[in-house]
């Protein structure tokens, strides 16, 4: 009775033409040449000048890169921390905000234009803020960040590409930033060459949590969408 539920297997006499299968996946390596890929674009120019008032001649140092695909847009993330100290000025986005603590760095310690810059380079596939402008070089020591800001918009726009949109995130107990909120929208937009449409600021505490929510120190994380020009 059970055996009837089996079909018998042919006997060992009996042939069976069988129609060869066609194989799911090609031995052959895949072409990548048949992708648009930019020259070397980033050749990145560290001979571009930077117009910083305070380092007139200084310039990033920025190893070269290899050619990468021509994508038709990328997303960056950017993320920087900074610890506050006393007796020292905070500025946000390029705004110095009243306080009686401020951001401990070799630079100004705008940590709102360092995350930006850092969303711009990761989104473009290059080196971190640390490895353009490293706080080990004394040239950098006290530079406006918004120096920082005009390189990765130069290195953006030589890659091909502009903003289509900006969404960032700053995180500190005190003091409230809704005061200076526009004033530091505006200073993006300027450096960014963007439309306040597309360019969003939000401000939060951190519940008096941790180093953040006991007001000592202040972070910010940055999402850019570049479009292809």
């Amino acid at each position: 009775m059970a055996s009837s539920l089996f079909l018998p297997f042919p006997p060992p006499s009996t042939t069976t033409s069988l129609t060869p299968r066609t194989p799911l996946f090609s031995s052959s390596p895949i072409s990548l040449r048949s992708r648009s890929i930019r020259p070397s674009l980033l050749q990145l120019r560290a001979s571009a000048a930077v117009d910083s008032p305070t380092h007139p001649s200084a310039k990033p140092s920025v190893p070269p890169q290899i050619p990468y695909p021509s994508l038709p847009f990328r997303v960056g993330h950017g993320f920087d921390l900074h610890r506050l100290e006393p007796d020292l000025p905070l500025i946000v986005g390029g705004v110095l905000i009243p306080h009686d603590r401020g951001c401990e760095a070799h630079s100004d310690g705008d940590v709102l234009f360092h995350c930006v810059v850092d969303a711009i380079l990761g989104a473009l596939g290059l080196p971190d803020i640390g490895q353009l402008f490293p706080d080990s070089d004394p040239k950098w020591r006290g530079a406006a960040s918004s120096v920082f800001m005009k390189e990765a918009v130069r290195l953006m726009h030589e890659a091909g590409y502009e903003l289509g949109n900006l969404d960032a995130t700053l995180i500190l107990q005190r003091p409230k930033l809704s005061p200076h909120k526009e004033a530091i929208r505006a200073n993006l937009c300027e450096l960014l060459g963007a439309d306040p449409s597309v360019v969003n600021l939000k401000a939060k505490t951190h519940e008096k949590v941790d180093s953040l929510g006991e007001n000592r120190s202040i972070a910010a994380h940055t999402v850019v969408l570049l479009m292809r020009k």
